[in-house]
């Protein structure tokens, strides 16, 4: 009876390895080693930040608001307080695009709160 190598399959296992880590600086990108290392760990930072981009973006949007608010002289927490008295839903990515785009409507909900205090 022959011998089974699995060759076939190792190879395979190998070439998607080193397919995936193209453009990787140095051995990383050439020897199975240290590409198998370098997709393990590039596969956890993805992973990780699949998650931290969220925060991020929830951040930026509330930096954003916040300018528009002192802007027009109101500081943000009592306009997100004073939106949610007024039963506004906005939300704070809408807020944030309607800051940069549209000034005025931003400023009239500013003032719609500002009456309300």
């Amino acid at each position: 009876m022959p011998r089974v190598t699995n060759g076939v399959a190792t190879k395979k296992r190998r070439n998607r390895v080193l397919r995936a880590t193209r453009g990787y600086f140095g051995n990383k990108s050439r020897l199975f080693r240290y590409a198998k290392d370098a997709m393990w760990r590039a596969g956890k930072f993805a992973y990780r930040d699949r998650r931290r981009k969220k925060t991020e973006m929830r951040q930026l949007w509330i930096v954003r608001v916040n300018a528009a608010c002192r802007a027009n002289g109101m500081s943000y927490s009592r306009f997100m307080s004073g939106l949610k008295k007024l039963s506004i839903e906005m939300d704070r990515r809408s807020l944030s695009e309607l800051a940069i785009r549209d000034m005025g409507a931003f400023g009239e909900i500013v003032s719609q709160v500002r009456a309300l205090a």
